[in-house]
């Protein structure tokens, strides 16, 4: 018997500019685990479990991950997912268990009070969002996984 894993591999720049970037996705329609790690700078990466029948549902890990360091973060399917980027850019590795579906992608709104994730920034500074994740819905508002 042979057991053959598939994978996809996403790769993302991301710069810091003047601030940080930020973004937090889940996929309902199609679930996709990913194995997150930077291959240049730095991030604060976020797993959030948004499978509302989950004991864990609304809690987070985050973890600080620099290019070289071998660190990964892995993010089940079912998670959400969120960085910051801490360095002046990074460019990140995801390997994948599906293909990225964009119609299957939704946001929930970065600084979400259900949630409550401690991002390592300063409190007078405002992120720089994606027109999605700027229109993002709270938790309570949002399509999750049952």
């Amino acid at each position: 018997m042979r057991l053959i894993i598939r994978t996809k591999v996403e790769h993302v720049k991301a710069a810091k500019s003047s601030q940080p970037t930020r973004a937090r996705r889940t996929m309902p329609g199609t679930p996709q685990g990913k194995l997150v790690r930077p291959v240049c700078g730095t991030i604060f990466d976020v797993a959030v479990d948004v499978r509302r029948s989950s004991p864990t549902f609304r809690r987070w890990v985050g973890v600080t991950m620099e290019a070289g360091d071998g660190r990964q973060l892995w993010i089940p399917p079912g998670f959400a997912h969120g960085f910051l980027v801490l360095s002046d850019s990074a460019d990140i590795s995801y390997k994948c268990t599906s293909v990225y579906d964009a119609a299957g992608s939704r946001a929930i709104r970065w600084n979400d009070d259900e949630i409550a994730v401690r991002w390592p920034l300063p409190a007078s500074v405002e992120p720089t969002l994606s027109p999605a994740d700027a229109a993002a819905p709270s938790l309570s508002g949002a399509e999750c996984f049952e």
